[in-house]
């Protein structure tokens, strides 16, 4: 058995969707010959609502190893509020602590938050291991660039700056990285372009992927939508700058058809968690964009972050579930895998380069996926194509339950089991 130090700032009962990375596959590691060591943070230091159902998720035999963070009520005086950095130095001490006292194989550290994956070509430098670096999302993205935190999701200065910090430092973590792992192949490929100095030995796609005692941990609660007729579609999940031109052309398409096909009014449009805040005066991101196109009559919004179980309920009682990609090819949403593993109709607006899309087409086909695809010529998804797909969703609103067998056969490498496989070789590979 070789031992694996896996570093994750966001770890339960931190609600986080970072969070999920780890928690998925460090439960199966062992039975691929890893013995994993989770260091993360005292959950005292995180900011917003802890869930402790989500806690209670992890295997007690993994074993979790925290340390404090810098306090956010006073770093934030200081303009810092990025956990990465909040947490820097206790993961270093502790991290350092543990590579002293025992003998690990190799570090593994999962982005985001970034900052901690400079930790990695900091310790090789005191000991030796094998360092894999793990993107879930990418160091340098649209943030700062054509994304940001102002009206419109435009970038400001600091996000701005941000950015051009990211450049600079993706490097350091890059270049001593022996493996690099992805949500998809084209994070890395980017990342490896923007650092062609980088030689890691490994590299592999590993997605977020899924695991079906999830659904059996959410239990049963009181349904969300009252049995009405109506067609209850939701999506779950952060809505991102990057994301509007999607979220525009969706509503335009219901506009369209409300417009011209009375049966379009049985559809109502639910939106949870859209924001990225856990308080309850979080703003609105989707209820100003419904109100230009007139629809604030068949269109909620609960802004506030949902706990993990309680989004799957949300999802589990839905009649179908919306799913919304954004002009970033490489966007690759983690809620897909939750989506097919309800057992819904998944009603989609991707990015053709995404392998969401690609996942998408494989699992399932109308009615129980219905999938419109957009590029990069500019002009964002065809609203006709999407008014097309939404009427044959309202016609025919049902999952083919014929095709959950054959749908569990592909979704079967992407499981938490497999994916912890497929991280156990790229760690075999990567040892000297």
């Amino acid at each position: 058995m070789r031992n694996v130090l896996m570093i994750s700032p966001h770890f339960p009962p931190d609600s986080s969707a970072a969070t999920h990375r780890v928690r998925l596959i460090a439960p199966h590691l062992a039975r691929y010959g890893w013995q994993p060591t989770v260091l993360s943070i005292d959950p005292r230091d995180y900011e917003g609502r802890l869930d402790p159902d989500l806690a209670a998720s992890v295997p007690p035999d993994v074993r979790v190893v925290r340390t404090r963070a810098w306090p956010a009520s006073a770093s934030r005086l200081a303009g810092i509020g990025d956990l990465g950095l909040r947490a820097f130095h206790g993961l270093w001490h502790a991290a350092s602590d543990l590579l002293a006292r025992e003998s690990f194989h190799a570090v593994f550290i999962t982005i985001y938050p970034a900052y901690p994956a400079l930790l990695g070509p900091l310790l090789k430098k005191r000991f030796a291991f094998s360092f894999v670096l793990d993107y879930q999302d990418p160091w340098v993205g649209e943030w700062g660039r054509s994304a940001g935190p102002l009206a419109g999701g435009k970038p400001d200065l600091k996000s701005r700056l941000s950015r051009l910090v990211a450049a600079r430092l993706e490097p350091h973590a890059l270049e001593a990285a022996d493996g690099v792992t992805a949500v998809s192949r084209a994070t890395f490929e980017q990342a490896l372009e923007r650092t062609p100095r980088a030689r890691p030995r490994v590299l592999a796609e590993l997605p977020i992927g899924w695991d079906r005692a999830d659904l059996e941990h959410a239990g049963r609660e009181s349904a969300t939508f009252s049995d009405d007729g109506l067609i209850h579609l939701s999506y779950v999940g952060t809505l991102l700058p990057a994301g509007f031109e999607t979220l525009r052309a969706v509503l335009a398409a219901v506009a369209a058809l409300r417009a011209a096909k009375p049966a379009a009014s049985r559809v109502r449009l639910h939106f949870f968690g859209t924001s990225n805040q856990r308080t309850s005066d979080a703003a609105a991101r989707v209820l100003p964009v419904a109100a230009e196109y007139g629809l604030l009559d068949i269109v909620t919004e609960h802004a506030p972050r949902l706990d993990y179980f309680d989004a799957l309920r949300v999802l589990r009682d839905s009649t179908a579930v919306l799913l919304m990609g954004s002009r970033e090819p490489h966007y690759t949403p983690s809620k897909v895998f939750p989506a097919l593993m309800v057992r819904r109709p998944v009603f989609a607006v991707m990015h053709a380069a995404s392998n969401a899309s690609d996942l998408l087409r494989t699992v399932g086909r109308a009615p129980s996926v219905r999938l419109v695809t957009y590029g990069d010529d500019g002009n964002g998804a065809d609203v006709d194509s999407i008014a097309r797909e939404l009427s044959a969703l309202i016609d025919h609103p049902c999952y083919d339950a014929g095709a959950a067998a054959e749908a569990d056969g592909v979704l079967e490498p992407l499981s938490a089991r497999s994916l912890a496989g497929r991280l156990a070789n790229v760690l075999d590979r990567c040892l000297p």
